[in-house]
């Protein structure tokens, strides 16, 4: 902490010092018939009007901009109607004032103006590739996790893991902030966030060095809506569908601003029935011979309800021109029921059935979380000298209940053995801190320099209480029973610089530095370990622009994946008797090497080599246990992953009405290493690619045809089928621009289904899931209120970023 403090008062004292030997300010004012005019636009241009840097005139018309080395500048007033008004050519030298510039209003005045702007649905930037949500019409009524799985180069599995490029270990971030989940519960709390909530998804393969180093495969920002515009303002959506269950999404976003106070809510409330069929058929074999001694054929039916009440809260306050503080509270509270009914054939050899069990289950959970993020911005000048803090605090709290009761029959359809009942109940509870400053200086020559510190302390405990139903009672089972309690600092520093050498030439080079501290201990068992290590993680970027039509880029990123606090409990979680979860406290960290060499042609298409090299790949295996029939999933560092890629996107008008999106992406993947005492070496071919076709019709009118395919690949030691959708949309600008109506038709063909295998081993198992995937859905939203024009101040995200991302929301 006193590292810290002194490193930001540090920056604080050097941009000040910085500031003042600024001697290039050019400053005056703006009127309006000799009034002050206050937020115009202020823009500062070379003699050939190439522009430098911008401002806005304060309350008193008044402004001021730093030019970066002497020489003759322009200067531009704009604002919303009244004329451009340009100064005369200005020699500086030394700091200058303007003569007063007054402005004139147009001479024709509008009632009401709407303006409809049209966002690309994807934009390709050197570090990042951009997707707009609502560019897409046929993403209403989705879940956040739906959204993704539609995003091109994103692949959502069965269970809704999430991975990148055919990689997996990918860092999700909302709003700039890690969410402290492991991958089943991120994947779980972004089926709560409804895509009337989001605005873009940012997808970094190689993030540069100011983000967290985690993340195998990159890191995809998940950027919700945020009102800026003054006054006072916002918008409602409403909507529902209907697939095999129902589901609703409503939002309200309300955003005012008067004076020094900007205030803002988002409430969203989200429902989803759920439904699912899974089927398992396995085969277990002789160690010695390998010959079938039997067959298990199971078949399971999920139903249930998922609740989503999502509420932010904030406040921003401008103490100055350059200095903002805020805000934010955030909560969720998320309830949710699942019923499932099973029923499993054990066959012999020549597949006949001998036995049969049939299982009920009824599962309750419950998932709260509150979090305070405290902010601050301070800009040293125009130039884009700037320090930023944040502080976080987050709580959650989890639990769930469930029944689990399985039957026995043998062959003939008569009770073959005693009933087994059994009860678990499992609260869990996280708490996490986090600080970070970030400080931006550009220097001279088009350098700029970026420096950070952060430090983050989360606490988790876990509790598992089992109990089995025995003569008429509930007693309790210390077997499974069991407590787990794990600490984890990280105390993290960075420094970046980019330079721009010429017109064809920049360059970009990281270097963080993560320190990692764990201890977790078994209360149960009294089993307790010990970790610590210290990393560094490089990041280099590489652009070179040949001409107009050619651009060049190339990247180096190491990176590493955690594991999820809750992957690392010890805890069984039941399908039914002989099919469960079990978490792995001995899991370690994974480390990649990922490098992309990038080609643009003519600002449409991009095309993008990669290879990644991981060391203990963190994935999700199978183990079997012959003796008793079961057959469990386990998180395990399953020794190394080599990948090589080529990924190709293009987005270009067909015609004036007709625009399409394709990506395209090959990749080989290769595993090898042991895998629960087996060496294994796996590899397969893949593919993928997502088209989005969009049609603007007159009057308003809208649609899209959309659809992605993935072919058979392989992850890990599970063997994926090819899979794809195809989606249909419209939509209607109403009420003069200011209300939208959306209609959505998702895979009205029902061919999105996981289809896959897994063998290696003793292990020989097949899988076959579907669920309510194939949905119409309609929504209507309504923006209201008189924006004012102006700057406005950018909003701080939370800095608990890599920390939340490893929690899960079951």
């Amino acid at each position: 902490m006193k590292t810290i403090f002194t490193f930001c008062f540090s920056l604080l004292f050097a941009g000040t010092l910085f500031a003042q030997s600024s001697t290039l300010k050019v400053s005056g004012r703006a009127t309006e018939n000799g009034k002050p005019l206050e937020a115009a636009n202020v823009t500062l241009h070379t003699s050939d009007s190439a522009k430098v840097t911008a401002s806005a005139t304060k309350v008193d018309g008044g402004f001021e901009l730093v030019a970066p080395r002497p020489g003759k500048y322009l200067i531009s007033i704009s604002a919303v109607g009244f004329k451009t008004k340009w100064s005369a050519l200005l020699d500086v030298q030394n700091a200058i004032i303007v003569p007063e510039l007054a402005l004139e209003a147009t001479t024709t005045r509008l009632n009401e103006v709407v303006v409809m702007g049209k966002k690309p649905l994807i934009e390709q930037k050197i570090d990042r590739m951009v997707v707009n949500v609502d560019a897409s019409p046929a993403n209403v009524g989705l879940t956040a996790l739906e959204v993704l799985e539609r995003t091109p180069g994103v692949s959502v599995d069965k269970d809704g893991n999430i991975s990148l490029k055919g990689k997996s270990g990918v860092m999700i971030l909302v709003d700039g902030k890690p969410s402290y989940l492991s991958n089943a519960e991120v994947s779980n709390l972004l089926r709560s966030l409804p895509s009337s909530q989001l605005d873009q998804l940012e997808i970094m393969t190689n993030p540069p060095a100011k983000y967290d180093a985690a993340g195998n495969a990159g890191v995809i920002n998940i950027k919700t809506k945020k009102n800026k515009a003054r006054g006072f303002n916002g918008s409602f959506t409403a909507g529902a569908g209907m697939g095999n269950k129902f589901r609703s999404t409503n939002s309200l976003n309300m955003n005012y601003r008067k004076d020094k106070f900007n205030f803002f809510t988002n409430y969203n409330y989200n429902y989803n029935g759920t439904f699912q069929e899974m089927e398992i058929s396995r085969r277990f074999s002789d160690a010695n011979t390998n010959e079938t001694v039997s067959y298990f054929d199971q078949k399971t039916n999920m139903e249930g309800a998922r609740q989503a009440n999502t509420l932010k809260l904030g406040m921003d306050f401008y103490a100055t021109k350059k200095t903002t503080y805020g805000v934010v509270l955030t909560g969720l509270y998320n309830p949710g029921e699942n019923n499932s009914e099973g029923v499993t054939y054990i066959k012999d050899p020549n597949q006949e059935v001998q036995s049969q069990m049939n299982s009920t289950a009824t599962m309750n959970t419950l998932w709260k979380n509150a979090g305070i993020n405290l902010n601050m911005r301070h800009q040293f000048d125009s130039t884009g000298r700037e320090i930023s803090a944040d502080i976080d605090f987050l709580g959650y709290k989890n639990k769930g209940d469930q029944v689990l009761s399985s039957y026995f029959y043998d062959k003939n359809g008569e009770t073959s053995s005693p009933d087994e009942i059994m009860h678990s109940y499992m609260p869990s509870k996280i708490q996490i801190g986090s600080m970070k400053v970030d400080y931006v200086h550009p220097l001279k020559n088009k350098i700029k320099l970026e420096a950070g510190l952060k430090s983050s302390l989360v606490a988790t405990d876990n509790n598992a209480v089992y109990e089995n139903f025995e003569d008429g009672e509930w007693v309790y089972d210390s077997h499974r029973s069991n407590q787990f309690k794990y600490t984890e600092n990280i105390n993290a520093a960075y420094v970046n610089t980019s330079k721009q050498f010429n017109k064809k030439w920049s360059g970009q080079l990281g270097l963080r530095l993560e320190n990692t501290n764990g201890v977790g201990k078994q209360v149960t068992t009294g089993e307790e370990f010990d970790r610590k290590y210290t990393q560094l993680f490089p990041t280099a970027f590489v652009s070179y622009k040949g001409n107009e039509k050619n651009q060049f880029g190339l990247s180096y990123g190491r990176r590493i994946q955690r594991p999820s606090y809750q992957d690392m409990n010890p805890f069984y979680f039941y399908l039914d008797k002989y099919t469960f979860q079990v978490g792995n406290p001995y899991l370690k960290p994974q480390f990649s090497h990922n490098i992309d060499l990038t080609h643009t042609f003519k600002s449409f298409l991009t095309t993008t080599l990669n290879y990644t090299n991981t060391t203990d790949i963190i994935m999700q295996v199978l183990e079997q246990d012959d003796a008793t029939n079961t057959t469990y999933v386990q998180m395990e560092n399953i020794a190394k992953q080599q990948q090589i890629g080529l990924s190709v996107s293009a987005g270009f008008p067909i015609t004036k009405w007709w625009t399409t999106n394709i990506y395209m992406n090959g990749f080989y993947n290769e595993f090898e290493g042991p895998v629960n005492g087996t060496e294994i070496k796996l590899s397969a071919p893949g593919f993928m690619t997502n088209i989005q076709n969009s049609f603007k019709f007159d009057k308003g009118w809208g649609a899209e045809v959309s659809g992605f395919y993935r072919s058979k690949s392989q992850e890990g030691v599970f063997t994926s089928q090819s899979m794809g959708q195809i989606s249909f949309a419209a939509s209607k600008n109403v009420m003069k621009g200011k209300g939208t109506v959306r209609l959505n038709i998702r895979d009205p063909f029902d061919i999105q289904q996981f289809r896959g295998s897994s063998q290696y081993g003793n292990v020989d198992v097949k899988i076959h899931n579907q669920w309510d995937n194939r949905t119409v859905y309609a929504s209507f939203t309504l923006r209201f209120g008189k924006p004012i024009q102006g700057p406005q101040a950018r909003r701080k995200n939370g800095g608990a970023g890599d920390e939340q991302n490893r929690i899960k929301v079951e």
